[in-house]
């Protein structure tokens, strides 16, 4: 069973990411040692999509110190 997007979020919170602005159901996320901009979308209680869980992956990766 694939994660759900607020377990996401929750890894995202806890490794220093900070929401900016975004429309509608998509989620902007930054990290000053992150040179890009992560976007997740969908409720909270959706399930999350492989490509996000990968997206997710590879920025926490980045961050690591």
């Amino acid at each position: 069973m694939p994660p759900r997007v607020r377990d996401l979020i929750k890894q995202l919170e806890k490794a220093g990411f900070y929401q900016r602005a975004g429309r509608g159901s998509h989620r902007n996320f930054t990290h000053p040692r992150c040179p890009r901009v992560l976007t997740l979308s969908g409720a909270d209680g959706d399930d999350a999509k492989p490509y996000q869980v990968a997206a997710v992956r590879r920025a926490l990766q980045e961050v690591r110190p």
